[in-house]
């Protein structure tokens, strides 16, 4: 039998070897994504795994992967270039047998630094007061790969004295180098938590791979009538089920086989264009894209099996009786009560507003679950959907080829939704994404670049010892993320810079246009104190102003973020408090802050931030702008946004050749009806319109209902989690959308030339 089926499948002619080719397209296409899927998780896994190294000094040494005898000081700090995050490491061995950390072949001594091949380029190609002064003495080499997540780290190993170095923020006394995953350290701060990033590419792959699977169900349906009818023939000369199960099997596994195949290659050519795109803020090695054994075995045994199980079941009407093709009935029209889910669904999320778990875990349960609901639902209530779409094309009708195909499409809805199921899915996650990220963008993405908070560079000191409770406020802490774990500060004792510490060349350099410097209130952190002075002559405007008569100013550190937000948008600069302190006074209290007014050019930052970065080493917050600490999140986002854009590029032309399929297995299976309404003077161009009528309905009425769906699931997590109205994508998402459904379309009209070639009248008389 298995002979047999291999000459059915093979030497029967156009129409067979036409539908092997198509089914081993899709399994290509399926194959293809879950490989991508799978290296997807392995990368991730194997990025991580490369940041362990740079949360050294939180964990005891028992837990690291080398000890050490000698021990060393460590210091991990966050600096930017250009809005681009520098990883920088400070070293200070106390022994010759401390311990190296992965990629370099040694510890860097006083006045010697390591340097990523990313930043190495930068130090070439920048000037050095932009970049290079801020690494003490010279390169002495680049790290190595094992040590850097990513091709574009830009990382640093910069060596110093034990005195420099442990006096530096964050800094602790070392003897091993942390080799742990940092997502299972629960106090890592350097890398990322692999189960959000697992969730989006779940829900990427599962956008994407629907559609495929769609296509594999509509390409194993081709020439389905006819198959069908053979089996049958041979069911009632003597072949058994279990025969005719042989047979069709053997047809669905030399597809599903060549298709798997040809998905390995895809993949792998594939593979440099998949680490470019930035599923966790930056790119991946090539070669962290990999496989395991046991996925290769899962995807190469998977496959084919799921394809004759597919079979199997494509045929169970066969197996039951060989006069089962014959028994057709309309199938029971949907019920209303096919939108019960999609509404459940809807009301989770709805009652979730004003009501946000407390816990992450809540957060995802609820939010998870309700999207997943809605998903479903949309799955359930489509064919009823395209029902009414379809009864309304019929009551509309002012043709004979609209009232056809409203006839038809309402006549077995379910089948005509089922090849534009995927697409469905795949826009609803798109649509939920794009509005998310629209709306997190438009609210806490980067300020204009000519504005204040853009030009303004301000480093924020906070010195570990002020006298009489001078201390920095609760709550203004650097960024969640940024900066050492909480309690790795530096040692007690160490000096509190004074105003004497600026930089006599900071007003000096070329677009500084003020240089303000911001002393430590001794009110200190007592509720309503507003933790920062300043003298009152010589503040800019833009920062706002004092009260008449008043020498100096209770002001925040960074003078920006009060001065020009409000909840409601940009405000006017305020006038400041005054506050009982002397000028004279004023210069005696400890530094808290530098705030330095630019043109925002890009020479004037980066000058102005390698000299307060040279003068203050020990602040707390590095110099930055809020155009920095914004970056971070927003080019996170905007990644996630271009990952959207991948879903729809793919998966709307994917459903486009799922419905021509779709479209060319319904011509096969009802050519001789067309062949008669042909003889009967029924023109070519109306059997046309019928066929693209009965393709865009359902199409475009997917679509139109997956981006309404995922607007509204959007705008109920958006009011539940951050209490942000949607805002709605740019237009790049119409254009994108747009031109997939154009395409789409396109796809469809490519088959119209099989309808002449196929409704001849030899097909009336041979049928």
């Amino acid at each position: 039998m298995i002979r047999l089926g291999l000459r059915l499948a093979l030497a029967t002619g156009r129409e067979a070897a036409v539908r092997l080719a198509v089914i081993a397209l899709a399994v290509t296409l399926g194959a293809g994504l879950l490989l991508a899927t799978l290296a997807g998780v392995n990368a991730v896994n194997a990025q991580n795994l490369r940041y362990g190294w740079l949360n050294t000094g939180i964990a005891p040494v028992a837990t690291t992967a080398t000890a050490s005898t000698d021990p060393m000081w460590w210091s991990v700090r966050q600096d930017y270039f250009r809005s681009e995050v520098i990883g920088r490491v400070d070293v200070a061995a106390l022994g010759p047998n401390a311990a190296v950390p992965p990629g370099v072949p040694r510890l860097p001594g006083p006045g010697e630094y390591y340097a990523s091949p990313a930043l190495s380029a930068l130090l070439r190609s920048t000037p050095a007061a932009e970049l290079g002064d801020r690494f003490p003495g010279h390169e002495i080499g680049t790290i190595g790969a094992a040590a850097l997540p990513s091709p574009d780290s830009l990382l640093v190993l910069v060596g110093g004295t034990g005195e420099q170095v442990s006096r530096l923020p964050g800094a602790v006394r070392v003897t091993g180098i942390l080799a742990v995953d940092p997502g299972q350290c629960g106090r890592c701060f350097a890398g990322v938590r692999p189960s959000g990033i697992y969730l989006i590419l779940g829900v990427v792959a599962a956008a994407l791979i629907f559609p495929v699977l769609m296509f594999i169900g509509t390409a194993t349906r081709l020439a389905a009538t006819r198959r069908e009818q053979r089996f049958a023939a041979m069911r009632l000369v003597g072949a058994t089920p279990r025969q005719i199960s042989v047979l069709s099997a053997v047809e669905s596994t030399v597809a599903a086989f060549a298709g798997t195949v040809l998905g390995f290659g895809l993949f792998l050519a594939l593979r440099p264009a998949l680490a470019a795109i930035p599923f966790t803020g930056t790119r991946f090695f090539t070669g962290d894209l990999s496989l395991s054994v046991v996925d290769v075995l899962a995807v190469g045994l998977g496959i084919p099996l799921g394809a004759v199980l597919a079979a199997r079941l494509a045929l169970r009407r066969v197996r039951i009786s060989p006069l089962g093709v014959t028994r057709r009935v309309t199938p029971r029209a949907p019920r209303a009560g096919r939108l019960i889910p999609l509404a459940i669904g809807v009301a989770e999320l709805g009652y979730f507003v004003g009501r946000r778990p407390q816990t992450t875990n809540g957060q995802l349960t609820a939010y998870l679950t309700g999207i997943f609901l809605i998903m479903i639902g949309l799955v359930v209530a489509g064919p009823w959907l395209t029902m009414l779409g379809s009864r309304l094309l019929a009551r509309r009708a002012r043709r004979a080829a609209t009232l056809i195909a409203g006839r038809r499409l309402s006549d077995n809805p379910t089948v005509a939704f089922r090849a534009v199921s995927g697409l469905m899915l795949a826009l609803f996650v798109t649509s939920v994404a794009s509005g998310v990220i629209s709306t997190y963008v438009a609210n806490r993405g980067v300020p204009d670049s000519d504005s204040l908070a853009s030009t303004t560079m301000r480093t924020i000191i906070w010195p570990e010892e002020i006298p009489s409770g001078q201390g920095a406020p609760s709550g203004q802490g650097a960024p969640s993320g940024q900066g050492a774990p909480s309690g790795q500060g530096a040692p007690s004792g160490q000096a509190v810079p004074s105003a004497s510490a600026v930089p006599a060349g900071l007003a000096g350099v070329p677009g500084v246009r003020s240089v303000n410097v911001v002393y430590a209130n001794p009110a200190g952190q007592q509720p309503g104190i507003v933790p920062g002075l300043i003298a009152c002559a010589g503040l800019p405007p833009e920062f706002g102003s004092c009260p008449p008569g008043a020498q100096v100013a209770a002001v925040y550190p960074d003078l920006v973020n009060q001065a020009v937000r409000s909840s409601d948008g940009p405000a006017p600069p305020p006038v400041w408090t005054a506050a009982d302190v002397s000028a004279e006074a004023l210069h005696r209290l400890p530094l808290l802050a530098v705030v330095v007014g630019t043109d925002g050019s890009t020479a004037a930052l980066e000058q102005s931030r390698t000299l307060l970065e040279a003068a203050f080493p020990q602040a707390t917050r590095p110099p930055a702008t809020d155009a920095d600490f914004a970056s971070d999140s927003t080019r996170l986002f905007a990644q996630f946004q271009q990952l959207a854009n991948v879903v729809i590029l793919a998966s709307l032309p994917i459903a486009g050749c799922s419905l021509a399929v779709s479209v060319a297995g319904g011509l096969t299976d009802r050519k001789r009806p067309f062949s008669m309404l042909r003889l009967t003077g029924v023109r070519l161009a109306e059997l046309r319109r019928v066929v693209l009528l009965e393709s865009a309905v359902p199409l475009l009425v997917v679509a139109v209902l997956a981006i309404g769906m995922g607007f509204l699931a959007a705008q109920l997590f958006l009011r539940s989690e951050l209490n942000y109205t949607l805002v709605p994508p740019s237009v790049t998402y119409y254009v994108l959308v747009a031109l997939g459904l154009a395409v789409s379309l396109g796809i469809i009209a490519s088959t119209m030339p099989l309808l002449r070639r196929i409704t001849g009248p030899e097909t009336a008389r041979n049928e």
